[in-house]
């Protein structure tokens, strides 16, 4: 059975404190999951603010989907008001997406309490909204909010609103656990009694993770005929989060045999997960299952000594199916061939020695703080270091930053580097409006006279992380930045105690990449 994966990341799961992205970065993670191959990406709720306006006007030019519908997402009309004259209803049709999510109360207690109405007037806003959705030609899903507390509380009005809904003509009716402390059991028993119900219409779920059970609950919704499933890249969300799709996905694919997303999709989840917690800098906990760092770590001892016969002994899954790799603290066989596959994908040929040395490698650089999951030309340079291929186009000699303020609005950084292109030195300078753009442009200056076409490559992000931040000041910083040359994009990572070196060594390899590869 294919089941739609419906992510609600970019709308919900930025909802999760201390989650606040650029309208670049949402752009960018909905190219990451529609590289996932889910069915649906929700984009935020049209008119709700100046950024999610203008993500919906630059999706509709920059965001070239390959698998994924986007979705925009909004609500029944207010209480007092026509469906014609409501804004946000307006909004969502204006957002330019052909699949739209509408949210409504099902629940008695949320429509006295919270709308403050009678159940007939949320059953003619739902409706309404629908019905004029439909007449604009659009698909309509409908979030059916605190359904399962709702129908704990009075299962009669749940049912009244589900039977008038699916009746409008709604494209699917999904059950919500809003406050996400639903069981499974109670899951089970409660669409249990609906779905018979309703043989021809397509249903789905979306589930908090509150009580810790929403990947658990997603499942047993599955089993019974559910073929809508919502959440989020590692679980992001409000409070405790929303349904893992980093663990529901595999879960569904490789447990239960579900028809998900592809396999070549499957084995792209633990860097696309990775890569998207870069982008909204919150770490992936190491023992997250299927993509965390240790979800296929053995330490010495009997683990280990049965991973040296088969990994089948003590993993639950191949780990390269999801795109993660079997690492061991003794065993020099940790993950040789799935650096080597890596290595492939760069067109390079790693024999065991090499890659038995580039695992050392990165395992001392993370323990540094590195982390190639989103910096593969910096694991490209790498790699072939390894090799004994040196990138040598510039030799550093030193760099000066400073930054001054002229007044209360203008602040202007100066940088000045010394470098030397084989038997030519350069002292060149930049000015930028940062000190990592005034050292970038200072450093390209210094590299044009040599490369004709230096010009061409241009800083398209530029994150920091703050690393053991109980050190203070004096912490370890995580620079990505990514370019692009107007053909092609990659990324790089440097890391130390001084921001503008980490800053620095990352710009270093962009270049040398761009190089590298041209």
């Amino acid at each position: 059975m294919k089941i739609d994966i419906f992510d609600t990341t970019l709308r919900d799961g930025f909802q999760q404190e201390g989650i606040s992205p650029s309208v670049k970065d949402k752009l960018a993670i909905a190219k990451l999951i529609d590289e996932l191959g889910v069915s649906f990406i929700e984009g935020g709720w049209p008119g709700a603010s100046p950024k999610e306006e203008e993500f919906f006007l630059k999706a509709k030019d920059e965001l070239d989907l390959k698998n994924a519908k986007l979705v925009s997402f909004g609500s029944t009309r207010k209480l007092n008001i026509t469906v014609e004259d409501d804004p946000q209803v307006k909004a969502l049709i204006d957002s330019g997406t052909d699949y739209v999510c509408i949210v409504g109360k099902s629940s008695k207690l949320h429509i006295s309490k919270a709308l403050q109405t009678e159940v007939s007037n949320a059953i003619d806003m739902a409706v309404d909204t629908i019905k004029y959705l439909k007449s604009k030609n659009k698909k309509v899903f409908f979030d059916a909010e605190h359904f399962f507390d709702g129908y704990k509380e009075d299962s009669k009005t749940s049912l009244e609103i589900l039977d008038a809904v699916v009746k409008s003509g709604a494209d699917c009716f999904i059950f919500c656990d809003t406050n996400g402390g639903t069981l499974p059991d109670e899951v089970h028993m409660i669409l249990s009694q609906v779905l018979d119900q309703y043989p021809k219409t397509k249903f789905g779920v979306h589930f908090q993770n509150d009580n810790g059970c929403a990947v658990a609950n997603s499942m047993v919704a599955v089993e019974l005929g559910v073929d809508h499933v919502q959440g989020t890249i590692n679980g992001y969300g409000e409070r405790t989060g929303n349904a893992d799709l980093c663990t529901l996905i595999p879960n569904l694919s490789l447990k239960k045999n579900y028809e998900t997303i592809s396999e070549d999709s499957l084995s792209k989840l633990t860097q696309i997960a990775n890569h998207i917690a870069e982008l909204v800098n919150v770490s992936i906990d190491s023992r997250h299952p299927y993509v965390g760092s240790s979800a296929f770590t053995h330490k010495a001892g009997l683990h280990a000594s049965g991973m040296a016969k088969d990994n089948v002994l003590y993993e639950h899954i191949d780990s390269s199916k999801v795109g993660n790799f079997t690492r061991t603290t003794v065993s020099e066989l940790a993950g040789r061939a799935s650096v080597i596959t890596k290595a492939q994908e760069f067109g390079l040929d790693l024999n065991n020695d090499e890659a038995k040395k580039l695992i050392e490698s990165v395992q001392n650089l993370e323990h540094e703080g590195f982390q190639f999951e989103a910096a593969d030309a910096s694991l490209f340079i790498l790699m072939n270091t390894i090799k004994g291929v040196v990138p040598d186009y510039f030799s550093f000699e030193s760099f000066r930053v400073f930054s001054e303020r002229r007044n209360s609005e203008n602040v202007v950084s100066e940088a000045v580097c010394k470098i030397s292109v084989k038997d030519n030195r350069y002292v060149k300078t930049g000015e930028g409006v940062g000190p990592v753009d005034a050292l970038s442009k200072a450093l390209k200056s210094a590299l044009e006279n040599d490369f004709e076409r230096i010009n061409d490559v241009k800083l398209i992000d530029y994150k920091v992380r703050i690393i053991d931040s109980s050190d203070g000041t004096e912490a370890k910083t995580r620079v990505l930045i990514e370019f692009t040359d107007g053909s092609k994009q990659w990324s790089t990572i440097g890391v130390h105690e001084n921001i503008i070196n980490a800053s620095w060594n990352a710009l270093c390899d962009g270049f040398n990449y761009y190089f590298m590869t041209s």
